[in-house]
């Protein structure tokens, strides 16, 4: 496995621990729909957080989550809504990003809740 893929799998693995220290229960992980990958599909109370998971080894070129991009964001609304449909889900949305970047031998997460609306 390549280095950058091994360093997005262990970003994933932090933010599901992460999402599960904090009361989230994980529904869904690598949810694919069309071109579409959903990182975490975690629900908390009434509200489904879909999780974009961001990875970065240094922030020297710009934050984990300046990373997500509209087209991106596109795909992952439009497979969010045939998740919702599917399993006749009556739930609040919110869209995160988990922010995941190494410092040395630690990493440093950030979550930010309602990244970007549904439009």
């Amino acid at each position: 496995m390549a280095q950058h893929n091994e360093l997005g799998k262990i970003g994933e693995d932090l933010a599901v621990d992460y999402l599960l220290q904090k009361g989230y229960y994980i529904l869904e992980r690598n949810y694919r729909f069309q071109k579409a990958e959903v990182d975490i599909i975690a629900k908390l109370n009434d509200v489904l957080a879909i999780v974009e998971v961001k990875t970065r080894s240094t922030i020297d070129f710009g934050n984990p989550q300046d990373f997500v991009k509209p087209k991106q964001i596109q795909r992952l609304v439009k497979a969010v809504d045939e998740y919702v449909i599917a399993n006749e889900l009556d739930v609040e949305v919110r869209f995160d990003i988990i922010a995941v970047v190494k410092t040395g031998k630690t990493y440093e997460i950030e979550h930010l809740e309602n990244a970007f609306y549904h439009f």
